[in-house]
């Protein structure tokens, strides 16, 4: 093969510049005007779209005229030399000047708002009020686009948040901790059945939960574990169990024969050589299956309203009773949804460097 056809044309580099842009962008537009709305007024939100945020030229308030009582509503109105009706001058009338006369309310208020043209920078009118009634147990006051004041009860999102954490982070540590265990075993140590165990827990990635489900839930129930935590971390454990022992083992098989070898001559017993050297040498793995555990019993729906219903609402459960109990107030929904957010992706981030190192583990070997 020429050296002309290993290398690739400008533009081809090009094409998959702009397919590759155009996939960031489908995906974040959409994250960032979930952020901007969970900061702006509710009033803001009906009126205008997220991207008014944005550094735009608009007719904003400067000045209010209150007109004197004995104005007739009901026929034409004069307002600095301008003749109109009650209907013309609610819908905005443009003077000379560049400026627009706008009826505010009903036709008793005789209040007309003055509007002129000027740039409105990044930022405006944002709030963090939004988060506050998001994360209150109590009653949330808010005024709607129509000017009327709502008063509703707040979601406590703040318990769904702790309740979130305290069901994943056990529930991603335990099936690491035994799933290494069990890899390292598999991997290095010979033992009766070893290979139809190893057969059996692959096998075990095609079936799914859901068939398992119901007969988890009655033995629960027997036990009296019902909407615990424990049922949680159990449940979430039992799961996760099968990747987990397969992403491990294909990267502790791939550690190199000699250091064990090393570790037996100098009388390390194989718990030593697990945590002294496996467990060290296997962070990369660890990561990657920490990421996918995290993740997946964060975003959980169906298992924390199987196992655990309202008794401890989780991130998810949260978020599905807004949506019923609160689908018009946007900017409540906005701001429980980014920061149901917030938390995973600070999880990614913070581990991502090693996530396709330990994807990748075990693919290529010779």
């Amino acid at each position: 093969m020429s050296e002309s056809n290993l290398k690739t044309s400008p533009a081809k580099r090009i094409l998959v510049a702009v397919v590759l842009l155009s996939i960031v962008l489908v995906w974040t537009v959409p994250t960032l005007g979930i952020l901007v709305t969970s900061f702006r007024d509710p009033a803001d939100i009906f009126a205008t779209g997220w991207w008014s945020v944005l550094p735009h030229k608009t007719f904003a308030k400067t000045e209010e005229l209150q007109l004197p009582r004995e104005t007739d509503p009901n026929g034409p109105v004069e307002i600095e030399g301008v003749t109109a009706s009650f209907e013309e001058w609610r819908q905005g009338v443009a003077l000379e000047d560049g400026r627009e006369l706008r009826w505010y309310g009903n036709k008793r208020s005789r209040r007309i708002d003055v509007y002129e043209e000027k740039w409105v920078g990044f930022g405006a009118n944002l709030t963090l009020q939004n988060y506050r009634d998001v994360l209150s147990g109590g009653t949330v006051q808010f005024t709607d686009a129509n000017g009327n004041t709502i008063y509703r009860q707040g979601n406590n999102f703040s318990s769904a948040v702790l309740n979130s954490i305290a069901v994943s982070i056990p529930a991603t540590v335990i099936p690491i901790l035994i799933a290494a265990f069990a890899a390292y075993a598999f991997a290095w140590m010979e033992f009766p059945g070893r290979k139809p165990l190893f057969i059996m827990v692959v096998a075990l990635l095609v079936v799914p939960l859901q068939i398992a489900l119901i007969p988890v839930l009655r033995d629960f129930t027997r036990w009296g574990i019902t909407g615990t935590f424990l049922c949680m971390w159990m449940a979430h454990t039992g799961f996760g169990l099968p990747l987990a022992v397969y992403l491990l083992y294909n990267y502790i098989s791939t550690l190199p024969r000699d250091i064990f070898e090393s570790a037996y001559l100098d009388g390390a017993t194989p718990f030593t050589t697990f945590v002294r050297l496996v467990l060290p040498l296997s962070i990369p793995a660890l990561a990657s299956f920490a990421i996918f555990q995290f993740l997946w019993v964060w975003n959980d729906y169906l298992v924390a309203l199987v196992f655990l219903g309202d008794k401890n609402r989780v991130v998810t459960s949260a978020l599905a009773a807004m949506v019923g109990e609160k689908g018009q107030d946007w900017h409540l929904l906005t701001s429980g949804a980014f920061m149901s957010m917030i938390i995973p992706l600070a999880v990614f981030f913070g581990l991502q460097r090693f996530f396709v190192r330990g994807l990748m583990a075990g693919s290529v070997k010779g």
